[in-house]
């Protein structure tokens, strides 16, 4: 009998030819999940094998799988050849475990036979087992509508066993939809913007901007942490750390009080575009949410948008807080979110900001100020560094 993790995957069944892709992205996503753990993947009719765990880490080892995306769920299992007297004793001793000191309950065999060269079919197979558990633990009884445990059997080149069926992260595997540049602040809804963008697959890059001494180091420790929390489930991010001070300042001594939340989104835009370019991604995300704040009303939205040239996505656009809140607790943001850090966008707020701004009064104020040197300075006073879940290192120039 061998341990084994039983890997499902969902959306990817939907795909045609490009299927293998897909599929080769999705196994390499859960070797360098895995990578420390001595971990063996293989993959056979859309199963996922994880083999080669150590018992004491297989907790640790399931709690990254659920993690990575595109896997639909997970399942602790046992292998045993497909004898019967094998597949019998095996079940016996996962039901005693999954039991424990219990002494009733409901059950139901669900088997499934993908090698049909196995004697005996499903139908079969649920009830040879389901008569051998209920002859073994008089506490059992049957209940096909909603059981207790799911002694589960699948037969392929092996039969494996679980009773199990732990939910995983869904949508596509990393690195198959490209790569996009994440504006991130030190707030609650931009690490949520992420996480459901590189959720369809995309490779994360980040840029945060921050406005030494308005902020403190700890607003940009808080910002790495963040990035660090999203790398859990994105894999690497390359983050850009720029300096907005001088920027910013111009902006409110030079430009007009009521634009100045505006125009320093077009400002951030426009460097996150650069850095984006650079980096080799097609987009830019942000966690804005319509009507959230002044700088996200549609007119302000729109102004913001003349900035760049490449699409912007907005994941959280049509979100309540509440919602944005619930995804942020469940992907451990949101405690490190609401540290009483500012970043820069709480700097500088005008008492009466503009909600419908016009793009040639932006273009306008814009001109008013050489922003062109001081954009080419902060990109190159510009600290980046390579963030994963265990910590972060300066990057190579």
């Amino acid at each position: 009998m061998e341990n084994v993790l039983l890997v499902r995957y969902g959306e990817i069944h939907l795909k045609g030819l490009n299927r293998p892709f897909f599929e080769r992205k999705l196994v390499e996503g859960i070797k360098h999940a895995l990578s420390d753990l001595g971990a063996t993947v293989r993959m056979e009719q859309g199963r996922i094998f994880v083999l080669g765990i150590k018992d004491k880490d297989r907790d640790e080892a399931v709690d990254r799988l659920t993690r990575v995306f595109g896997i639909h769920s997970i399942s602790p299992a046992v292998a045993v050849e497909k004898e019967w007297g094998a597949i019998a004793g095996s079940a016996k001793e996962l039901m005693q475990r999954t039991l424990g000191e219990s002494e009733q309950a409901t059950f139901k065999v669900m088997a499934r036979r993908a090698d049909k060269r196995f004697s005996m079919n499903s139908e079969e197979i649920n009830r040879e087992l389901g008569q051998v558990l209920l002859e073994s633990f008089p506490g059992l009884s049957v209940d096909v509508h909603s059981p207790k445990i799911k002694m589960c059997v699948e037969i392929r080149e092996k039969a494996y066993l679980y009773c199990e069926e732990i939910p995983g992260a869904n949508g596509m595997p990393t690195g198959t939809a490209g790569r996009a540049a994440l504006l991130i602040s030190g707030g609650i809804d931009s690490p949520v913007a992420g996480y459901l963008m590189a959720k369809r697959g995309l490779e994360l890059s980040a840029v945060h901007f921050y406005s030494y001494p308005y902020t403190s180091e700890r607003a940009r420790d808080k910002v790495v942490d963040l990035t660090g929390l999203v790398a859990r489930y994105s894999g690497p991010i390359r983050l850009h750390l720029v300096p907005f001070t001088e920027i910013q300042l111009a902006i409110y001594e030079q430009c007009p009080p009521k634009e100045t939340t505006v125009l320093m989104r077009r400002l951030m835009m426009k460097i996150a575009e650069r850095w984006a370019r650079a980096d080799g991604a097609l987009a830019l995300i942000t966690g804005e949410a319509l009507g959230q704040v002044a700088s996200q009303t549609l007119e302000s939205l729109c102004v913001t948008d003349d900035a760049v040239d490449m699409p912007v996505f907005r994941p959280l656009i049509g979100f309540d807080k509440d919602d944005i809140i619930d995804i942020a607790k469940k992907i451990n943001t949101f405690n490190t979110s609401i540290l009483p850090y500012e970043d820069c966008c709480t700097v500088f707020v005008p008492q009466h900001p503009v909600t419908k701004p016009k793009v040639e009064d932006l273009r306008n104020s814009e001109a008013m100020v050489d922003f062109e040197c001081m954009i080419q300075k902060a990109m190159a006073d510009t600290e980046t560094l390579i963030v994963t879940q265990s910590g972060s290192e300066k990057a190579e120039a």
